[in-house]
């Protein structure tokens, strides 16, 4: 069984409900997962308004990991917690469980966002009221933002000339951009369900990176790794990364 991070022993934690409706579930009726990253951010945004808070600051989520003990079902009446579990020098990780109605952990995600500048888009430190409001729940721990999926691995013919894995197209539509012009963070999941519903299968561990954003006009093609007992995925477009995927049993 996954082991979850408990909700701290002090400091601020934001509750709310949530029920899964039908536009949300697989054929089978389970939760998707690019649905629950749409929960996740809800809850993110209102945990964020409801503190007060509020500075000249855009927050870009950097990677999330979630540790699956069940995936909710349609109809099903969620609690969702959510908390600053770290902090960095610009950015801070989140912490959320998603539980069922009797109080049993289901979904337990951590996020790590970056703070950038509404004006410029480049990187701002946390503020003073940003670590009041959320510091005492963190603890002092301290998260790093870097990223560690591997990269695509090449092929090679016999005379050592590279060979690029297969590639899937993966068409944009209109409603993926939000208000910042890009793809919503939560459509990347839609690519790990098309890939969960190819093998019928739900993971224990899935984790998602964001390297760039997708702007209007990005052709997005997967490159996909099946090993035993994981999957990697990779988002990319003109041979340059935007995301990838790591999905383990």
């Amino acid at each position: 069984m996954q082991s979850f991070r408990p909700e701290p022993v002090s400091g601020r934690v934001y509750t709310t409900r949530r029920i899964v409706r039908s536009t949300d579930v697989v054929p089978s009726g389970r939760l998707r997962l690019d649905a629950l990253a749409r929960y996740l951010q809800t809850a993110a945004e209102d945990d964020l308004a409801d503190s007060g808070l509020s500075e000249p600051v855009v927050w870009l989520v950097r990677r999330c990991e979630l540790r699956i003990r069940a995936l909710p079902a349609m109809g099903e009446r969620l609690k969702i917690a959510t908390f600053c579990s770290g902090t960095g020098p610009r950015w801070a990780e989140r912490t959320t469980t998603v539980s069922a109605p009797g109080g049993a952990p289901l979904v337990q995600a951590s996020a790590v966002w970056a703070a950038v500048s509404v004006a410029d888009g480049g990187p701002v430190p946390l503020s003073a009221d940003f670590l009041i409001a959320y510091g005492e729940s963190a603890g002092g721990r301290v998260v790093s933002a870097r990223l560690s999926h591997p990269r695509p691995a090449t092929e090679h013919d016999g005379n050592g000339v590279g060979i690029a894995s297969p590639l899937t197209a993966w068409p944009l539509r209109s409603v993926d951009f939000d208000t910042a012009g890009h793809v919503n963070n939560a459509v990347h999941w839609a690519v790990v369900e098309d890939e969960l519903a190819a093998g019928n299968w739900v993971p224990s561990v899935a984790e998602v990176e964001y390297h760039r954003a997708i702007v209007p006009g990005c052709t997005p093609q997967v490159v996909t790794d099946r090993r035993e007992g994981e999957t990697v995925l990779w988002l990319q477009a003109d041979g340059r990364l935007l995301a990838s995927a790591r999905l383990s049993q």
